[in-house]
Order: structure tokens, then C-alpha cells, then sequence
């Protein structure tokens, strides 16, 4: 058990990094399109960029990953991300981030794969709801002292400080996930080794696994075509200044550093189909608001917006648990590259989409973003039925 918090708490410090480079772009949303004169579409080009690489780059890294120590492919990743993040950090025009973004993104593909499968691998199922929300609580680590900071620098000083300090911390956390991580070969086969289209054959003949990709692709659509627009509605529509947007990710990052964990030892206790079904219909709630909110108090603002941040958020946790138990760990790395790989494009494909359908009034407020939140709410709704026909291959004791 001590072993497993302590592979936990390594890769929970990777995703912290990975999380905050992926998130910090869209509460800077409102100075990019006001520093480089960028439109919606293009912020959401920005946005997309990243996921979009991140998603091509799982696909490929599918057909070889179950051949390698789980270990050495998270390092080689993680260094990739490193200097793709300090290229944002150096990037002086719209143009050189955006290229930036895209080299962050190939490697942060490789990182969130990686990250799952180990788990996949080490963590029984019966404890895996329990480390899923020690991750998702390393997003609200990120939310609750990264973001808030990573906005502060960018403040006093310009966008790239937030790239420079996500790049400088990750190159501090690499040598102890270097040091301290332990070889993971163990899922490596001589079949594996021979058919290197296998992960595809697999997918095609096991529909279990399709309905796996289908789930994770629908809740992500849901998620990202509204999370990168939320800091832009704010200020412009509902009255947020650029600096108040630090308050959204510290209330709804404290919020969700303590139920996250909490959601995933739900999760292991109660079962994780029945925590995400009872998460996803808490979320539609929030989702209305926020795309609907007109100018209020910021304190009521920050209710909904925290509503969103614990329930949205929340449903993650026993989703990926689920997705994991899919496959044998043998299939593993493939698959959830694959999973990773469409999960990214559907969020890339959600942000970038989301760009076209919102638009600037004369005054400068976002319009359309409800349609937005609509189409969020049936999404999540479709997530829940589909969830119901999701079946693990691993022996499952609680549920």
C-alpha cells in the first residue's frame, strides 16, 4: 500500500504539470484575444492546438507503447513536454505559440496515456477509484495554487511567466520520477512484440471497447465545449476583471482537492457506475447556469461556477476507472492511447467548434454560449445511458 501512494503521488505530480500547462491557456483567454487581436475562433484554434496534437500523437504511439517499460516512455514524454512548454514560455508572437502549443501537445498525448495505464497496471480495481481521485485532486492542486499563480504572474509581468514557471517545475519533478519510479515491463509480450496493429484488431473485433472510446469521446465533448470559454463569458459577459478570474479556480479548486479523493473512495465503495450516474445528473445543473448567467454579484457566479468545478469534474473520476478495466494489461497501453488519442481530438474538436458557434456582440460580450450548454446537457445525459453498457474484464469485487 505504501508503494502504491507512492507511485500515486509521483504521477500525481506529473499530471499536476500537464494539467496546469493544458488549463492555464484559458483563463488567459481574455488577454491573448485582447494582446494579439484574436478572435474567438482563433483563441479557440489555441486551445484546440493542443489537444488536436496530443491526440494524434496517442494514435501513433499506440501501435508501440505496450512494447516499451511504462517507465521510459513516460520520461521520454515528459521531457518532450518540458521543452515544448518552454517554447510557449519564449514565444513572442500568436503564431510561434500556436506552434509551440502543438509540440506541447504531441508529448502531453503521450503523458495522460501513460499515466492511466500505469495506474491500470499497479492499482487493483477495488483501489483504482481511490487513485483516480488522487489524481483528479492534482488538478485541483493545479486550480487551487497553480492557476491562481500562473494568473498573478501573468499579470504582473506577461503570458509567457506562467509557461516558464509550469516548464521549471516539471524539470525539477523529472529526477525523482527518474530516481524513484520502478521498471514496469511486466506487460510485455512476445505477441505483442509481432503485431504491432493488434491494438486496432482488438478494438474492431471487441465492442466493449468501442462503446469504452464512444463514452470517453461524448463526455469529453461535453466538457470542453464549455470549460474554455468559461474565463472569457466572465469577464465579458457576467463582470469578472482579469484578475477576479483567480477566484473561480481557488473556490472551485479548494472544493474539489477535498471531494475528489473523497468521490473516488465513493467510487471503490459503492461502485463506479453508480457514483458517475449520480455525478453526470449533479453536473447538468451547473452546466445551465454557467451558459446562461447573465451579470450578477461574483459571489453568485462563484457558486455555479464551484458547483461545476466538484461535479463536472467528479465524473471523471469513476469514468476512467471504468474505461481501464476494459482490456487485459497486456492490450492496455495501446488502448488508452487510443482512448487518450480520441478523447483529445473530441476536446480539441469541442473547443474549436464551440469558437465558431460563439460570437462577439458590438460591446464586446460573447453571444450563444447557452446553445453551447445545451448541447453540453444532452451530451452528458447521452454519457449516462451509454455508461450502463460498459463491462470490465478484470474481476471486479465491489461491484
Amino acid at each position: 500500500m505504501n508503494k502504491e501512494k507512492a507511485i500515486v503521488f509521483l504521477l500525481a505530480c506529473v499530471n499536476f504539470t500537464h494539467i496546469m500547462d493544458f488549463m492555464i491557456i484559458m483563463p488567459l483567454g481574455h488577454q491573448l484575444m485582447r494582446l494579439f487581436q484574436i478572435s474567438p475562433q482563433e483563441f479557440g484554434l489555441v486551445v484546440s492546438a493542443y489537444t488536436f496534437s496530443a491526440g494524434i500523437s496517442g494514435f501513433l504511439a499506440a501501435f508501440f507503447v505496450d512494447k516499451f517499460d511504462r517507465k521510459q516512455t513516460l520520461l521520454f514524454a515528459y521531457l518532450g513536454f518540458i521543452l515544448g512548454t518552454f517554447a510557449c514560455a519564449f514565444a513572442p508572437t500568436f503564431a510561434l505559440l500556436l506552434l509551440a502549443r502543438i509540440v506541447a501537445g504531441a508529448f502531453g498525448g503521450l503523458i495522460g496515456a501513460q499515466v492511466f495505464s500505469i495506474i491500470g497496471d499497479l492499482i487493483p480495481y477495488e483501489r483504482r477509484g481511490s487513485a483516480m481521485g488522487i489524481m483528479s485532486a492534482s488538478f485541483s492542486v493545479a486550480s487551487v495554487a497553480g492557476i491562481p499563480f500562473g494568473l498573478y504572474i501573468a499579470s504582473e509581468f506577461d503570458w509567457h511567466a506562467p509557461f516558464f514557471f509550469i516548464a521549471s517545475l516539471a524539470a525539477i519533478i523529472i529526477p525523482f520520477v527518474y530516481y524513484y519510479f520502478p521498471k514496469m515491463v511486466s506487460h510485455i509480450q512476445q505477441t505483442t512484440k509481432s503485431q504491432p496493429f493488434a491494438v486496432i484488431e482488438n478494438i474492431v473485433q471487441d465492442s466493449n471497447q468501442q462503446i469504452g472510446l464512444f463514452f470517453g469521446t461524448m463526455l469529453m465533448i461535453g466538457h470542453f465545449a464549455i470549460v474554455p470559454f468559461i474565463s472569457p463569458y466572465m469577464v465579458a459577459n457576467v463582470g469578472f476583471s482579469e484578475k477576479e478570474l483567480t477566484y473561480i479556480y481557488l473556490v472551485g479548486g479548494v472544493l474539489t482537492f477535498f471531494s475528489a479523493p473523497l468521490i473516488g473512495r465513493w467510487a471503490d465503495k459503492y461502485g463506479k457506475l453508480r457514483i458517475f450516474t449520480l455525478m453526470a445528473i449533479l453536473a447538468l445543473l451547473p452546466i445551465f447556469l454557467i451558459t446562461n448567467m447573465p451579470r450578477v454579484p461574483i459571489q453568485y457566479a462563484l457558486i455555479a461556477t464551484a458547483l461545476f468545478f466538484v461535479f463536472a469534474s467528479s465524473r471523471f473520476i469513476p469514468a476512467n476507472a471504468m474505461i481501464t478495466s476494459l482490456v487485459s494489461p497486456q492490450q492496455r497501453g495501446g488502448f488508452m492511447s487510443i482512448s487518450s488519442s480520441v478523447q483529445q481530438l473530441a476536446s480539441g474538436f469541442a473547443s474549436f467548434a464551440a469558437g465558431f458557434v460563439i460570437t462577439k456582440s458590438a460591446t464586446g460580450e460573447l453571444q450563444n454560449y447557452e446553445y453551447i450548454g445545451y448541447a453540453s446537457i444532452l451530451v452528458s445525459i447521452v454519457c449516462i445511458f451509454v455508461a450502463q453498457k460498459l463491462k470490465s474484464v478484470e474481476v471486479i469485487v465491489k461491484e
